[in-house]
């Protein structure tokens, strides 16, 4: 969670992306691990949206029975994928919990993955924030809003303020 004292333009980020597509299990195992790391002030999974339903076509409406579609258990939270796991990004603190990280994707990533340092989540109010959230929104959903998802259904917080 994000201090509001903190300057977000002093935090790092990070991309995880794995060579291959993360299967729902994979995904859990690595976002467990990461969830127990210290320094993670923000998580953004990216990665082909999961439709519930078969939105045109001669099928429309009907239930899709997608493999990858699973709830996933991260710490105490469970929550519905409604990606297919492609990319993770990060926001941190610091340079050390940049080595953690790496260490935890050396044990848990069996495939190759590379991994990046630059900026993928936006440290400002988009307008795509304001639209869903307006103009006071938490600090730590900033940059998280999904254009075509529906108001709140797509911001899982893992450790909400106390």
């Amino acid at each position: 969670m994000v201090d509001p004292t903190t300057n977000l333009e002093d935090l790092i980020q990070i991309e995880i992306c794995p060579a291959r597509f993360l299967s729902p299990e994979t995904a859990q195992e690595l976002l467990n691990e990461l969830s127990n790391i210290e320094g993670i002030t923000r998580a953004f999974v990216h990665g082909p949206r999961l439709p519930k339903t078969v939105p045109y076509g001669p099928a429309t409406g009907h239930d899709v029975d997608h493999k990858f579609s699973k709830n996933i258990q991260i710490g105490e939270t469970e929550m519905d994928l409604a990606v297919i796991v492609g990319r993770i990004r990060l926001e941190i603190l610091n340079e050390e919990v940049r080595e953690n990280i790496r260490e935890v994707c050396e044990r848990t990533l069996p495939m190759g993955y590379e991994f990046r340092e630059g900026l993928f989540i936006q440290k400002r109010q988009t307008v795509s924030d304001y639209a869903k959230r307006g103009p006071d929104a938490d600090p730590t959903t900033l940059g998280l809003a999904d254009p075509k998802g529906k108001v709140g259904n797509r911001v899982c917080m893992l450790n909400p303020a106390e």
